[in-house]
């Protein structure tokens, strides 16, 4: 398994870049990710054990590249200004996206994580990486690399790292603008920034 420190994020670039799985830390909990592309999402899902049916969310480094795959209307642009990077995920109307991207569904979840070395490497890979938890799919979630690393035994390599939040994100439907799921940002923060 490769192994890298956050500083290292050339590196990490690298790795993504010849598509490796990789387990890190982000703002919120544990992470686990790969380049977006049809035959990396099908291993990532391999590795968690994930239903095929179930899509992945995407993390994105800025705007631009969030506008490149989701719609986004003016309200969507103040709660992004508002809450993001941070711990909130947006699911938004897709744009035009390999079906097996977001399952055949019309809508994909995005979001942009408050950790510096992510965006980091994100911007330089010029595109969004598929990022979901990094445990089995059904177990607890990794709060830890040492957990990050017994779940999911058949990574291809790891960034070592602490989490910030240690609570996964809130998941906001933004077509009926309800919560999926809850998590550190309420849907009363976010009503108070459209009033």
């Amino acid at each position: 398994m490769l192994e890298f420190n956050k500083n290292e994020t050339d590196k990490i670039v690298k790795a993504f870049k010849e598509n490796k799985i990789l387990a890190f830390p982000t703002d919120t909990v544990y992470g686990v990710g790969v380049r977006m592309g049809i035959d990396n999402l099908k291993r990532l899902k391999q590795i968690k054990n994930r239903m095929e049916t179930k899509p992945i969310p995407v993390m994105c480094a800025n705007v631009k590249q969030i506008e490149q795959i989701a719609c986004v209307n003016e309200n969507i642009k103040n709660i992004i200004q508002n809450f993001l990077p941070g711990a909130l995920t947006l699911v938004l109307p897709v744009k035009d996206l390999p079906e097996e991207f977001t399952n055949g569904l019309s809508t994909i979840a995005i979001r942009i994580p408050d950790e510096p070395f992510l965006l980091k490497v994100i911007e330089a890979l010029e595109t969004p990486l598929f990022v979901t938890s990094a445990n089995q799919s059904g177990s607890h979630t990794s709060l830890t690399y040492e957990d990050a690393k017994k779940q999911l035994p058949d990574l291809d390599g790891i960034v070592y790292g602490t989490c910030k939040e240690l609570e996964a994100s809130t998941i906001l439907d933004c077509i009926n603008m309800k919560i999926l799921r809850k998590g550190p940002i309420s849907m009363e923060d976010i009503q108070n920034v459209l009033k």
